[in-house]
């Protein structure tokens, strides 16, 4: 069996970024993705790839990072005996015009740690996600979500999706409001090889993620679309992805990581929407279209 080394992982991880760009262009059909490499002072750097303005894509993001050092203070507490780590992932939001088409975000990384530069790993684990964050969800585009994923999951372990869904359920709820910010999805962590063949699996398996990201969202965009809608809708929206930069600035770990490693603050904050509201003490009439999305932001069986 060939060991699967950090290079082998960054040469996926290159090319997912490049290919989900060039089928992102042709799902809006007008704009086209910005190029921004960046260095990081301590080490690495990456290539954010930035649409905006588009037929489809007000805001989005797809970038790739590959950043190492002297293991920061945040992280001694994960391995005292390490004094350098490499993290390198792909991470991807995407904030819609039209409030019919939902945010979507993923991730998938691998980080590892060790006692020099380039000396042997002392630990190393695998970590990522999708989720969906619909301002207006319905149960066809949801079942499709988690439907998806758990034919990804089930072909490495029928434990997976039941495990990394709940786990999605929990982490992405916005503790303060007791909601979710979206319908789920599945979301894992520091899953740690034990030895080479399960290594080589855990990095198929964040391929099998990473490569279920477009044939999840092309459906669900082609799908809503050509919707049409209402300035409610819009101030709706507004309002949903309110909610997505309260999580994103107050509880997501990637946010806090790059903050805390001085990585690129563009490429950390890109997450945020273009535009979104908070209005004073809201909460949406009874016999609305909006009232009706509540239901769908807290934990429930789907598949």
């Amino acid at each position: 069996m060939e060991k699967i080394t950090l290079e082998h992982i960054k040469t996926y991880l290159t090319g997912l970024q490049q290919t989900i760009c060039t089928q992102l262009e042709q799902i809006d059909g007008k704009a086209k993705f910005v190029d921004d490499t960046w260095e990081r002072v301590e080490g690495g750097g990456g290539l954010s790839k930035v649409i905006q303005n588009g037929t489809i894509f007000e805001k989005g993001g797809v970038n790739f990072s590959h950043v190492h050092g002297a293991l920061p203070d945040v992280l001694k507490s994960e391995s005292r005996d390490a004094q350098y780590f490499h993290a390198t992932g792909v991470s991807i939001v995407l904030h819609p015009i039209h409030p019919f088409v939902p945010i979507i975000h993923m991730n998938v990384r691998y980080f590892c740690m060790s006692d020099e530069a380039n000396g042997q790993i002392k630990d190393e684990w695998f970590g990522g996600g999708i989720d969906l964050s619909p301002a207006y969800p319905n149960e066809v585009d949801t079942l499709h979500l988690h439907r998806t994923l758990k034919d990804v999951c089930d072909t490495f372990d029928t434990s997976y999706y039941p495990t990394f869904k709940k786990w999605c359920d929990e982490y992405f709820t916005i503790k303060h409001r007791n909601e979710m910010r979206g319908v789920g999805g599945i979301f894992y962590d520091h899953l740690r090889p034990e030895n080479e063949k399960e290594k080589a699996k855990l990095f198929s398996f964040m391929q099998a993620v990473g490569n279920s990201f477009i044939p999840i969202y092309q459906e669900i965009v082609q799908k809503n679309r050509a919707k049409s809608y209402s300035q409610q809708h819009k101030q709706w929206q507004f309002i949903r992805r309110g909610r997505y930069a309260e999580f994103n600035l107050v509880y997501d770990r990637g946010t806090h990581f790059g903050l805390r490693t001085n990585g690129r603050i563009e490429s950390i904050l890109m997450s945020l929407p273009p535009h979104a509201e908070w209005k004073y003490n809201f909460t949406p009439d009874e016999n609305t279209e909006e009232f009706q999305t509540l239901p769908f932001f807290q934990p429930k069986h789907w598949v």
